[in-house]
């Protein structure tokens, strides 16, 4: 059989690399290897790992095989001219089986491979083919490698391999009773049978032995095992979706947004009072000390683990198999191994976590497949490319993903369909979204004073899916079907094919997202808004004095009041500004140009909150701005020597209001504060934080405000357009879950800061100011979203407050937030006509001026559930399960939660096995091709901090992750369930580029590297103990390991090519996210070593949370009793 002869670009990720030259490798299955220490800590749950120290790839990739032809039957020996390939004496660490005494032969990728009696290695993982299905002859393949296979087979394309996890009938389990030095033989693998599959008896979990004592299958009738073909595009989303990898290097375009998957710890918080006390250092040996592998040779790797589509299977019970990545360090031994000496057997079998999806690999390949072409709109139910690919978009009648993204673009035509599929039909709408500054805003349309064209009945706007009739004197709405006049001064004369012949001077008759200029119809109380005020409200209580806050922040709004938001093209901002000052009591400051010094008026009724001035109060900031500059000025002097700790909260946010209703205006409140709000007054709340309600069925309570107070406040904030954000800086308890009520209902924003430090926190706290302060915001804005006859928006989830059914209203809502819905059929919905939405957005801009944005999108509607499992996108999905999850942890049980999302997912997959998988043995795991990663993403939602919280979680920051996700958009659930991980030592000093980003867990660090872990939230830079002295002073200025401080908050300005290039890489992540991230230096070994273990979420978590292989046995399980 021949293999296709592939550009070289080093070994794919999940396959364990070619041997390196010089150095020395550790045997399979903890076998000593004379000269190389015995490391005593493994990896979790599994035998030792050795640390591998790679060099220079050598040899060619395999590409998938081109023919179906079964390889020949015998002989493992290779033609002369080419080198043997050994795993053991080399370089690599390749842990699991036991060293045989025969090398493995490994062929160069242009050698027919030859099946005969050298031993494979388990974790030799062939990883180049794709996820799709591969050829009819398969079923076969199943039956003689009785394996685990994920397989992505659609109903109409031929049958998939899957991942499957028992044995299938005719091979019996392997027994688990080999020696330690690997008796029996087996049967090499080619590429073209993927690695070899699991087996694991039926019915068994795959984290169990195989049943003992049952006979062994030495050989594989090498005869019948087909090549894969690469996937028909059915599996795929659209025929680009997934292509084959071919063997060019893939391009080090960097990265876009990171990975879901990601349990945080709320916010960042490395103080030794949240991390509990680490266990005792691993004094970790591992092989060859030598030099780190400080560069990378040759290009990058291209990612490629292995894929569903195939059988994965690993004969016999040998400890956990782990296939090192290439181009990165083998795995760091973290916890002690639960393997065995090397006598006797080793522990039970288990999966190899390169033979499972992985979402680098799905994002490495939707990068090169996808990022070079621009993203063109125009035609329905096209899915988009992920969120972490770079592209352009081109808007040609449908709104792009920036601001709208679905779970599925080819929805279940009747609501049967839906229901049996369980896969939610939901919306993530963005309607701010900022765009790149290479593509175009949209468009402002007036049509003067009698604003925008509209459907009659159901009031849509115009856009470009309305039908035109009666040579264009009438239009057909696309929503409702009734017709309606067209206006006379809207009249214009069709084409030959009924298209107006304005529709391209038109952007609502030709582009998917536009904006209207309202009209005064539009308005409260029919009269045009003013422009909006921002009001900044400081608690000057002894602990914000103290800590130097309060000066902190006036000396930055003396410089920062210069950049107010204001339109594209106005000279200064129109946003008026006001300042209030509290503690138990409120001051205001009249700061009137006119005046020569600010005055301060205090009012102490905290109980009948009224604003004692009118004029003054707000002022345009250019002609008051030498009171402004003498007010921030003289406020850390007056309160310099304060001896007030408590603090009033509900009559601040009263005051705010009071203010904007006497101006006539909508805006926003800043407010800075400090402690919790026990001071005699309205909304006075007590300290009720109780761990021991956690696991309990008043945990939900934790969720909940404390009092329905401040519901109402918010409801009063809502109606007058009064947006508050929130920076908390507590050094305790604070009740977040009850004071950021009205930031939540307003559409505000919360910034939390536990345990301020001038020092540490203040660049963090600054910039997530700025960026607040100055980013575009549209006030007293109101939603709408209208859908074609046959589904109708039926829930909501994110920052605002409803009073009816169909409206969102927000006080605010910026550019970073989103709003998400859930779609429900009321009717059935035809293939033809598809289904459409409408978003339609009402709000006051930064000038005051009215508008409307709307937003068009049209998706396909199937009556095949495989087209619905093709079309589905899984980051919006996880978007949506862990919104919906959060919002119902307010009202069930923690454990409820958690178990209806793994039965929703379960039910999901089940019906896919069901109904879209052709026929396979019941062991075998079968994903669709869209959601290979559903298993590994769910399982970070279920891991995360609100779910399952870690110990040193408090309360409150379960409370602000909650709120906090539940307004993120795709990109940023992403990169915080799934977490992004870099390893700095790769990088390229020479290039733009990223380096390319490794898996989630302990087992891919390598104790010689420096890495680099975001979650949209922090950033962690985690130090090897064996990193090179040079690196070190290159990066932190120190001349070794023990002497880097772990307190730095930011990096040392060197100059040097890899300091310039770490920090970089750091700003430009920075620049990617909605708030700025802490930086956390983490030493290997050190305490906040297990802040950072946290977030490495494939590995199990120290809460209880299971590792990404156990979960994906896990979630097996769970479909099949829903199959039985």
């Amino acid at each position: 059989m021949s293999v296709n002869q592939q550009a070289h670009t080093g070994p794919p990720y999940g396959q364990p690399q070619p041997g390196y030259h010089g150095y020395q490798q550790p045997a399979y299955g903890g076998q000593p290897l004379p000269g190389v220490p015995q490391s005593q800590y493994g990896v979790y749950n599994g035998p030792m790992p050795g640390y591998q120290q790679p060099g220079p790839p050598q040899g060619s990739l395999r590409a998938p095989p081109t023919s179906g032809a079964p390889p020949p039957a015998s002989g493992a020996s290779l033609t002369s001219g080419h080198v043997a390939y050994s795993p053991f004496g080399h370089g690599d660490v390749q842990n699991g089986i036991p060293a045989s005494a025969a090398p493995m032969q490994r062929t160069p990728a242009s050698q027919p491979f030859l099946p005969g009696s050298a031993p494979a290695p388990v974790s030799q993982t062939s990883t180049l083919q794709q996820y799709g299905p591969p050829p009819a002859s398969v079923q076969q393949l199943s039956n003689h490698m009785a394996g685990m296979t994920i397989g992505s087979p659609a109903a109409s394309a031929p049958p998939p391999a899957g991942l499957g996890y028992g044995p299938s009938t005719s091979v019996p389990p392997v027994s688990g009773s080999f020696s330690a030095t690997g008796s029996g033989l087996y049967t090499p693998y080619t590429a073209s049978q993927g690695p070899p599959p699991t087996s694991v008896s039926q019915g068994l979990p795959l984290a169990q032995p195989p049943f003992p004592g049952q006979p062994v299958s030495t050989q594989r009738p090498p005869t019948q095992v087909p090549g894969f073909a690469p996937p028909p595009s059915s599996t795929g989303v659209g025929p680009s979706s997934y292509p084959p990898t071919t063997g060019a290097p893939r391009p080090p375009t960097m990265p876009g947004p990171p990975l879901p998957g990601q349990t945080v710890a709320g916010p960042p918080m490395p103080q030794p009072n949240h991390v509990s006390s680490p266990p005792p250092p691993s004094t970790m040996s591992g092989p060859h000390p030598g030099p780190p592998m400080s560069g990378l040779h040759g290009p990058p790797p291209p990612t490629h683990p292995p894929q569903p589509g195939y059988q994965m299977q690993q004969n016999g019970s040998f400890g956990q198999v782990r296939g090192p990545q290439p181009n990165y360090g083998g795995a760091y031994p973290g916890t002690p191994n639960y393997g065995s000496p090397p006598g006797p057997p080793p522990p039970p079998k288990r999966l190899d976590p390169d033979s499972i999806p992985s979402p680098i690999q799905v994002i490495e390949d939707d990068r090169s497949n996808r990022g070079s072409e621009p993203f063109v709109t125009g035609v329905r139910g096209q899915v988009p490319p992920l969120v972490t690919t770079n592209f352009l978009v081109k808007d040609q009648g449908n709104a792009s993903p920036r601001y709208i993204r679905c779970t599925s673009y080819n929805i279940p035509c009747t609501s049967d369909m839906a229901k049996q599929s369980q896969v939610p039909l939901a919306a993530v709408i963005k309607p701010l979204a900022t765009l790149p500054p290479e593509e175009t805003l949209p468009y402002l349309v007036d049509h003067g004073e009698s604003g925008p064209v509209r459907c009659n009945r159901c009031k849509a706007y115009m856009c470009p899916f309305m039908q035109f009739i009666e040579g264009g004197r009438r239009f057909q709405c696309c929503f409702c079907s009734c017709v309606t006049e067209v206006p006379p001064h809207y009249f214009q004369h069709l084409d030959h094919t009924g298209k107006r012949v304005d529709f391209y001077d038109r952007p609502e008759l030709s582009l998917g997202s536009y904006e209207f200029l309202a009209t005064v119809d539009y308005c409260k109380n029919n009269k045009f808004p003013s422009p909006p005020a921002f009001i900044f409200m400081i608690d000057v209580s002894y602990n914000a004095v103290k800590s130097g806050l309060v000066r902190l922040i006036c000396e930055e709004l003396k410089s920062l009041l210069n950049y107010l938001p204001r339109e594209g093209n106005m000279e200064e901002s129109a946003i008026r500004v006001g300042f209030v000052t509290y503690n138990k009591v409120l001051h205001f400051y009249n700061v009137k140009s006119s005046l020569a010094q600010p005055q301060m008026m205090v009012v102490s009724d905290v109980a009948d909150m009224f604003v004692p001035l009118l004029d003054g109060f707000l002022v345009n900031v250019n002609e008051s701005r030498t009171v402004i500059a003498s007010l921030l000025d003289q406020i850390p002097e007056m309160f310099a020597d304060t001896r007030e700790t408590e603090t009033v909260f509900a009559p601040v946010i009263q005051a705010g209001l009071e203010a904007l209703k006497a101006a006539e205006c909508a805006g926003k409140l800043f407010i800075f504060h400090t402690s919790l709000p026990i001071a005699e007054a309205p909304g006075k709340l007590k300290n009720r934080d109780d761990k021991k309600l956690i696991n309990t069925d008043k945990e939900k309570t934790l969720f909940q405000p404390q009092t329905s107070f401040y519901n109402n406040l918010a409801k009063d904030c809502v109606a007058q357009g009064c947006c508050v954000d929130l920076f908390l800086f507590p050094n305790q308890y604070l009740d977040v879950a009850t004071l950021g009520v009205v930031t939540y209902q307003t559409g505000g924003s919360i910034y939390k800061y536990a345990y301020f430090q001038l020092e540490t926190d203040q660049d963090r706290f600054l910039n997530d100011l700025r960026r607040d302060v100055q980013k575009e915001v549209g006030f007293d804005a109101v939603m709408r979203v209208r859908t074609s006859t046959g589904i109708r928006a039926t829930d909501f989830f994110g920052a605002f407050y409803m009073s009816n059914t169909t409206d969102v209203e927000m006080a605010g809502l910026d550019c970073d937030k989103t709003i998400t819905v859930e779609f429900k059929h009321d009717d059935k919905l035809s293939e033809d006509s598809g289904a459409l939405l409408q978003c339609a957005l009402l709000y006051t801009s930064c000038a005051g001026q009215r508008r409307l944005r709307i937003h068009n999108l049209s998706l396909n509607c199937c009556t095949q559930l495989a087209d619905l499992y093709r079309n589905c996108e899984t980051d919006t999905l996880i978007n949506y399960l862990a919104k919906y999850a959060y919002r119902g942890v307010l009202s069930s049980p923690v454990k409820t939660v958690r178990d209806a999302l793994i039965n929703q997912c379960a039910q999901i997959l089940a019906c896919y096995r069901k109904n879209c998988a052709s026929p396979s043995s019941a062991g075998q795991l079968i994903l669709p091709e869209c959601m290979k990663l559903l298993p590994v993403y769910l399982n970070c939602v279920l891991k995360s901090d609100v779910l399952q919280p870690a110990p040193e979680v408090t309360t409150d920051d379960r409370a602000y992750i909650r709120q906090l996700v539940t307004s993120m958009d795709v990109a940023e659930t992403n990169v915080f369930f799934y977490p992004r991980l870099l390893p700095l030592t790769k990088a390229d000093v020479d290039s733009d580029s990223l380096p390319p980003a490794i898996r989630n867990s302990e087992e891919r660090l390598s104790k010689g590297d420096i890495y680099l872990l975001e979650n949209g939230l922090n950033i962690f830079v985690w130090v090897g103990v064996n990193v090179q002295q040079g690196l070190i002073q290159n990066l932190f200025g120190v001349s070794s390991f023990g002497q880097i401080s772990s307190a730095l908050s930011t990096l040392p300005v060197l100059e040097n090519p890899f300091s310039k290039k770490v920090r970089s890489i750091i700003n430009m992540l920075q620049m990617q996210r909605s708030r700025y991230m802490k930086l956390i230096i983490v030493k290997q070994e050190d305490k906040l070593e297990m802040l950072f273990k946290h977030f490495l979420v494939e590995d199990k978590s120290l809460s209880g949370g299971a590792s990404y292989v156990d979960f994906l046995c896990h979630m097996h399980k769970e479909i099949r009793q829903l199959l039985s």
